[in-house]
């Protein structure tokens, strides 16, 4: 299947799986107090963190290990290996959330049993992650986005049932995280098993190790980007209160849509790269790279555009109680714009197995993002915390295409006439 093909139907699923959550918007602000929508936003963020842990990245482990095996039987016993590491892991995390739940419950300001399911749903969440990875490396986007927009549809449906007839409140859309992720793991592990891609096999020390030599170091990189994209939210919580932080989700939610187009197009480019890559000719790189830049004029474009179009989706989706989220929608998409530009030079770092100086990268990026917020949410507000938000995403763009001209050895040196007119 060619690239755009593959990248439509990524397109056409991210589109889908991006719009019905934001189809679902009008119905939770209405049925919702910010307070209640800032204890989702919570639950979310707590799921986000856990999922650095669950599995310990070696999802990515095992994408990446399908350009090294030819043997199917030796691929699917590394693949094994990596479940009995998420099998350890959520272990650990169950207990460790036994023991901390009080501590977590008063912090976050959620019921106490959301703490145990946000595990499940992240040890879920892997498992679902793990099927869509496997599909993705051999470029089977259909079945990827019938899984990912089934998951939407579904998941919404019962927040609706929940939520409307039900009265649930905001337990309406955990229950139904909760309920959809289990069933879904399931589906995607006889989807795997089926499909020889996981067997019953002994623990493999040289497999576990391979892949943990490659999950490991992300975990900084994952919790960096947890920094970036979710600790704002609990500091908006402890100090702005539960309220500040609703709204702040809502347009955060929102400011997703950017993510969509990119998401789809990083899927799908991702085998390509790696194959030219591999490859390593010149010709093919050139054109690799004017595609970059190509694609950071555009989306330059879309972060100064979403100023002026944001507030207006903001009046058009939100209750009357969150259009304090005009303010700050713009600097959210400008942010998430420059979260599109990284994207685009990450994988070259992925496919040269520089996760540990990756990781560097990003968790001094949210380091950055954790002082900036806290000094401009004094003077700011949530406005505040958007711009530093945005600021962060624009530090870890360039400091890791600065690091992808580092160890991936060509220039990325082009003049702007070839650029534009090729």
């Amino acid at each position: 299947m060619s690239i755009y093909k593959n990248s439509s139907i990524y397109l056409i699923s991210n589109i889908f799986n991006a719009l019905i959550p934001f189809m679902l918007l009008p119905v939770l602000t209405r049925n919702l107090t910010p307070y209640e929508y800032g204890q989702i936003a919570m639950f979310q963020i707590l799921v986000s963190g856990l999922s650095s842990l669950t599995g310990l990245n070696t999802v990515g482990a095992a994408n990446r290990r399908y350009y090294d095996v030819n043997s199917k039987n030796e691929l699917a016993a590394y693949n094994t290996n990596c479940f009995y590491i998420l099998i350890l892991s959520c272990t650990i995390l169950l207990l460790l959330s036994l023991l901390l739940s009080d501590l977590l419950s008063s912090l976050l300001t959620i019921p106490k049993n959301w703490i145990y399911l946000s595990v499940a749903v992240s040890g879920a969440t892997f498992i679902i992650q793990f099927r869509l990875g496997q599909w993705q490396i051999r470029e089977r986007a259909f079945w990827f986005g019938v899984l990912q927009i089934s998951q939407g549809v579904v998941v919404s449906v019962l927040t609706i049932i929940f939520l409307i007839y039900m009265c649930q409140g905001a337990s309406s859309r955990v229950n139904s995280l909760f309920i959809v992720s289990i069933v879904y793991a399931l589906i995607s592990l006889y989807s795997l098993h089926k499909s020889k891609l996981i067997i019953f096999t002994g623990i493999n020390f040289s497999n576990i190790r391979d892949a943990l030599y490659f999950g490991v170091p992300l975990i900084p990189h994952v919790l960096g980007i947890f920094c970036l994209s979710a600790l704002d939210r609990v500091l908006i919580n402890g100090v702005l209160g539960v309220s500040e932080a609703g709204i702040y989700m809502l347009a955060a939610q929102l400011s997703l849509g950017m993510t969509v187009f990119f998401d789809a197009l990083n899927k799908a480019l991702v085998p390509w790269l790696f194959n030219v890559l591999s490859l390593n000719d010149v010709n093919k790189i050139n054109s690799l790279i004017r595609f970059t830049y190509l694609f950071f004029i555009v989306v330059a474009f879309l972060g100064g555009l979403s100023f002026w179009v944001g507030p207006f989706v903001v009046e058009l989706v939100a209750g009357k109680a969150y259009l304090k989220a005009k303010d700050i929608i713009g600097w959210l998409c400008l942010g998430q714009a420059f979260n599109g530009m990284y994207l685009m030079v990450t994988n070259y770092l992925f496919y040269a197995k520089c996760t540990g100086k990756l990781s560097i990268v990003t968790i001094s990026s949210g380091g950055a993002n954790i002082v900036l917020l806290l000094i401009l949410m004094k003077f700011s507000g949530i406005t505040g915390v958007a711009i530093a938000f945005s600021i962060s995403m624009f530090i870890r763009f360039l400091a890791t295409w600065w690091l992808a001209t580092k160890v991936c050895g060509f220039s990325w040196r082009m003049p702007i006439r070839r650029i534009i007119w090729g």
